[in-house]
């Protein structure tokens, strides 16, 4: 792939992509003057890992809306963001909960990707200021893709939400819950325990497990 779409993609996406390469620069080219997150160049930041050795997708539905919050991975913001967001901290508080480690000071996750874990939202770009505002610019079948090419690969699925849960088809190893947000956390988010589980599916694969430390 050339132009926008080919930046910070690892050459293993490449194949995977291709077929949509049209489609993603029709977006790209629908928005681009328009005000929106994350920054053009960090759209497919989460692809910056080998497809091969993904071990994990995390699933979230659209990028923060806020300014300077999104830089293409779900669910993290840059280290220089200094008010973690509510999802984010209750994703942590289940992470020690859970592993018992210390709760991060940063809300910077790519250390995750950097240990096999794919950071994709199902809708890769928003307006700045409003939730899911890219909703209906077909990211979607492109997300589903990309989560497919890692699932038939063996990696597991963290699904949480309806949104996410829409891919729990094409998983074989999936860990589903309510989403972190302060509005599901309580009905089954705490408490999932869903980073050891993603590594007892990974030891049992023969593969090794997740260090989730940041």
């Amino acid at each position: 792939m050339t132009g926008l779409a080919s930046q910070r993609v690892h050459s293993s996406w490449i194949s995977i992509l291709e077929p949509f390469s049209g489609e993603i620069e029709e977006i790209i080219e629908s928005i681009d003057s328009k005000n929106f997150t994350p920054p053009k160049n960090q759209i497919f930041a989460a692809l910056e890992c080998d497809l091969n050795l993904v071990k994990c997708v995390i699933v979230g539905q659209d990028p923060y809306p806020t300014a300077g919050n999104a830089h293409g991975l779900a669910f993290s913001i840059s280290k220089d963001v200094e008010k973690i967001p509510a999802s984010l901290r209750n994703i942590f508080k289940e992470l020690s909960d859970d592993l018992s480690v210390e709760v991060p000071t940063h809300g910077c996750l790519e250390k995750w990707r950097d240990e096999g874990v794919l950071l994709l939202n199902r809708v890769l770009t928003t307006e700045v200021g409003r939730s899911n505002a890219h909703k209906n610019l077909r990211w979607q079948p492109i997300t589903e893709a990309i989560a497919k090419a890692s699932a038939d690969r063996g990696a597991v699925g963290i699904l949480w939400g309806a949104q996410a849960q829409e891919l729990e088809p094409i998983f074989q190893y999936k860990v589903s819950s309510p989403h972190p947000s302060p509005l599901s956390a309580y009905k089954g988010f705490f408490g999932s325990k869903p980073f050891s589980s993603v590594n007892k599916i990974l030891v049992a694969q023969g593969r090794h497990p997740i260090n989730w430390q940041l």
